[in-house]
């Protein structure tokens, strides 16, 4: 119940007692009028005027307080106002109803802050855009300043401190970005300098026709070796990192060795063997490791050349000896105590030799034909 010797008395009319109303002063959005209200709440009385209290409305005193005869009630109702804050555009819902209560609002953030319309211009009128004072950190020629603003943004705060960019510099932070509270903008000088390295000129390879060597084989007749050049550049950094990198001079100081290789172009057709010779016997003892008649015709031309295919057959120059000439003879004892006589050993000896060291019959004739020994 409203206090007060008028909203005590209750009047009897046609039978009926009613409430005196009780005078008090609304402040409604700025627009204040002296009314008479019935209620004994502050809500009570607002609602008394049709004056209902949205969510996000403020009201002082506190709706469910008592209100006094000859109180004054406070309304701002909140409303969706769109402006700039600091560079962005926002829209918020607020009880402000002019610039100045609209920075108060903001608390110490609000402090100095700069507006393009006065502290009494209406809220709701023009877009206002507001600028509030914000700490950057700036981190340039290897220091970090700190600086308080109100610049709205990144161009503006370098502006006012008064850092110059030269052509080629960079920032972290786009110049044209809003500045905000906290932020931390660093700063990439450019800078070009000179650099001289060693490259490596690769080597080409050139085929040659050799008619000693069998069909599909190959042999290096001279070994590639790169070659060597001075490079120097014209090199651009930008925060110590390489953006550009420009040929200034290139200086061959070692040409590259083309590497030659020889491709066989032989046809190794085997001649006629004589059943019971040496050459039928290693014929047979080849074709029992898998190899065929292709490295047969090179194992043939190998030990014709060696030896003849004779058992006996004896280097005068080394102590090379027997059919695959192994030198020293007696290697061939790990086939056989009879390797002086027995073509079969010196056989044997002979493949396990290629074997292990070639891989096949054609790849020691190659070997032979470029080196002159296998």
């Amino acid at each position: 119940m409203v206090r007060g010797a008028v909203v005590g008395t209750l009047l009897a009319v046609s039978g009926v007692y009613v409430a005196n109303a009780s005078t008090v002063t609304i402040d409604y959005n700025g627009t204040v009028r002296t009314v008479g209200v019935y209620g004994g709440t502050v809500v009570e009385a607002l609602a008394s005027q049709n004056i209902d209290l949205g969510a996000d409305d403020v009201v002082q005193p506190a709706p469910q307080e008592t209100l006094e005869a000859g109180g004054t009630v406070v309304v701002r109702t909140s409303r969706p106002v769109t402006f700039e804050l600091d560079g962005q555009v926002i829209t918020v819902r607020t009880t402000a109803g002019t610039v100045g209560e609209f920075l108060a609002s903001l608390g110490p953030r609000g402090d100095g802050a700069l507006a393009t319309a006065s502290r009494t211009a209406r809220l709701d009128r023009d877009p206002v855009r507001f600028s509030t004072v914000k700490k950057l950190n700036i981190a340039v020629d290897g220091s970090v300043l700190e600086f308080h603003t109100t610049q709205s943004t990144v161009r503006g705060v370098f502006q006012e401190a008064g850092i110059s960019l030269a052509d080629g510099d960079v920032t972290s932070v786009p110049l044209d970005a809003a500045a905000v509270d906290g932020m931390v903008v660093m700063v990439s000088r450019d800078a070009s300098s000179s650099r001289t390295v060693t490259e490596v000129l690769p080597f080409e390879t050139e085929t040659v026709e050799d008619p000693s060597l069998p069909k599909g084989y190959e042999s290096i007749r001279t070994a590639g070796v790169p070659g060597e050049a001075e490079v120097t550049y014209a090199v651009k950094t930008v925060g110590g990192a390489v953006v550009e990198r420009t040929v200034v001079e290139r200086k061959v100081t070692r040409k590259p060795v083309n590497e030659v290789v020889a491709v066989g172009t032989m046809d190794v057709a085997t001649a006629p063997v004589d059943p019971g010779s040496a050459r039928a016997l290693g014929q047979a003892m080849a074709a029992e490791r898998g190899w065929g008649a292709d490295e047969f015709a090179c194992l043939d031309q190998l030990w014709q050349k060696e030896s003849g295919w004779r058992w006996n057959a004896d280097n005068p120059s080394s102590e090379a000896y027997g059919i695959a000439q192994a030198n020293p003879g007696s290697k061939m004892a790990s086939v056989g105590s009879d390797w002086l006589t027995n073509p079969a050993t010196q056989i044997e000896w002979g493949l396990g030799y290629i074997s292990g060291r070639y891989g096949t019959p054609c790849a020691a004739w190659a070997h032979s034909v470029d080196i002159g020994w296998y």
